[in-house]
């Protein structure tokens, strides 16, 4: 007798369909073979499944049984196959309808006693579940509300496999889980941090308004003490919220990667990931044997923060070049090639030279001019082009520090910030771009037009500073926006006169 239980299975942060097919035939001697791809937790369910039938009351008669994932080409991994196995028992050896299972899926790591343990990828399953309208979703009571993020989809967490049994029977009854999504909107994070603490450092400011008003990358340059982490740590609280779409990008790649805090449904703050400088490049970019998301796809639609941005290996910075351009982040192994989302900003800090103290006016610089240039050569000329805006921040003098508050606060930044966000919403409304730091091509002839007079000025930044056609690109970027801060539509002198201002380190090469 066959029965077909249905799961799904993880390439990257998407979900594909997988039918369980048991064939349970009493004919010959006893045997158990799984084909379809199966790895190492997959294989070895079937100790935990035949423990966990056993100890909760279900006893299967000795059989010839085979296993099919299919499609038999795509991988199989972890623990999340072991109830929709033991349904797919149940149902090929007659112990309930096989005819139950339909509609059904379900995902769950099963304990000897037959408890059902949480795993990770449940929310790609569930939106699979959905779009082939599926009866019904069966996962673990801990998984329930990441499930449950999915309107239209009954989602049922159980505690153990005879609660399920009871629920495909219909000898049972329970509730689907329920998600007020509003409520949850409701109580996004209180930031610990605000920029009225932050004292002096009004360039720096204006600085960080303009990239998060237009999501451009930018570089702190600065001696240490001066405020350069204090101030990144501080930018989510002005970025404009998540919207549901971009919260499901997310909460998808921390579910895949096992982040999703306990009991987590949906995560409604922009992520902020700091990742320390002896990192690898596979734990920045991702990778692995079967690939797991980096810290480029962790920060997905929200900031990536590298500290002492010379310290970290080069190899680890090269790598950030085709994600900074792209958007996303192609992993290539033996075994498989996968995508992952990696649409970040990037906010990264350093100090001017070795020693620390190249423009502090307080402190003397121990470094020679070849030792400057060897620390600032651990960054290339392709991974500064890609950084937008590169911005000094000096020592605060006292005066600025024995002042009670800074001059500006995050809610009053971050309505500058959403209203210039909600013009390019809809300006590109149209096109397939959400902010001033995806123009390219004829999207940024057309959007950020210059006059004669504006095209003199810039031609002569260019050939004065030796800058790049990339550096170009992403003046005209910072000059739309900052246009779009003020509110105007025509790009400017001035405009151009700021952005450029923000391109220390094409300044100094020039």
């Amino acid at each position: 007798m066959i029965a077909t239980a249905h799961c799904a299975a993880l390439r990257g942060i998407d979900a594909y369909p997988v039918q369980l097919e048991v064939d349970f035939a009493r004919s010959g001697l006893p045997a158990f073979t799984m084909v379809g791809l199966a790895e190492g937790a997959v294989r070895e369910s079937k100790e935990r499944v035949y423990s966990s039938l056993k100890n909760s009351g279900f006893k299967l008669p000795p059989a010839r049984t085979t296993v099919n994932l299919a499609p038999a080409d795509i991988r199989k991994e972890g623990s999340a196959y072991d109830l929709p196995l033991a349904m797919g028992l149940l149902g090929a050896s007659g112990t309930i309808d096989a005819e139950d299972l339909d509609g059904w899926y379900m995902a769950g790591e099963l304990s000897l006693s037959g408890e059902l343990k949480p795993v990770n990828g449940v929310l790609p399953l569930a939106i699979t579940s959905e779009n082939r309208k599926a009866r019904g979703l069966v996962v673990p009571e801990a998984n329930a509300a990441e499930a449950a993020v999915v309107r239209g989809l009954p989602v049922y967490g159980l505690r153990n496999l005879a609660q399920v049994v009871g629920l495909v029977t219909g000898e049972e009854e329970f509730e689907p889980a329920r998600l007020d999504i509003d409520t949850l909107w409701g109580e996004r994070q209180s930031f610990l941090y605000d920029f009225s603490e932050v004292k002096g450092q009004e360039h720096a400011k204006r600085a960080i308004e303009i990239a998060a008003a237009g999501a451009h990358n930018l570089l702190f340059i600065g001696p240490p003490g001066s405020g350069k982490t204090m101030l990144s740590q501080r930018i989510p609280t002005v970025l404009p919220p998540l919207g549901f779409e971009e919260a499901l990008e997310v909460t998808k790649i921390y579910s895949v990667a096992g982040l999703l805090g306990s009991r987590e449904s949906l995560i409604v703050t922009r992520p902020f990931r700091t990742p320390h400088h002896t990192i690898s490049d596979i734990g920045l970019i991702g990778g692995g044997r079967y690939p797991q998301p980096g810290e480029v796809s962790l920060a997905h639609r929200g900031v990536l923060f590298l500290d002492e941005l010379p310290e970290f290996k080069k190899q680890a910075l090269e790598v950030l070049r085709q994600p900074l351009e792209d958007g996303e982040v192609s992993i290539s192994r033996s075994l498989m090639s996968l995508s992952y989302p990696a649409n970040f900003m990037l906010v990264a800090a350093m100090n001017p030279c070795a020693c620390g103290y190249l423009t502090d006016d307080k402190h003397t610089c121990t470094c020679s001019p070849a030792g400057v240039a060897r620390y600032r050569a651990k960054l290339s000329g392709p991974l500064l082009d890609r950084i937008d805006l590169h911005v000094d921040v000096p020592a605060v003098p006292y005066e600025d520090l024995k002042e009670s508050r800074g001059s500006m606060d995050s809610s009053t930044m971050r309505a500058r910030i959403v209203a210039a966000r909600e013009l390019q919403a809809e300006r590109y409304a149209e096109l397939p771009l959400h902010t001033n730091a995806q123009l390219t091509g004829s999207a940024l002839e057309e959007h950020c037009r210059c006059g004669r007079d504006e095209h003199g000025f810039l031609e002569q930044a260019v050939k004065t500073l030796g800058l790049s056609a990339r550096a170009y690109t992403r003046i005209l970027r910072i000059a739309r926006t900052i246009a779009d801060l003020e509110g105007e539509e025509r790009i400017t002198t001035p405009h151009l006169a700021e952005a450029i201002n923000y391109r220390t380190m094409d300044r100094q090469a020039g």
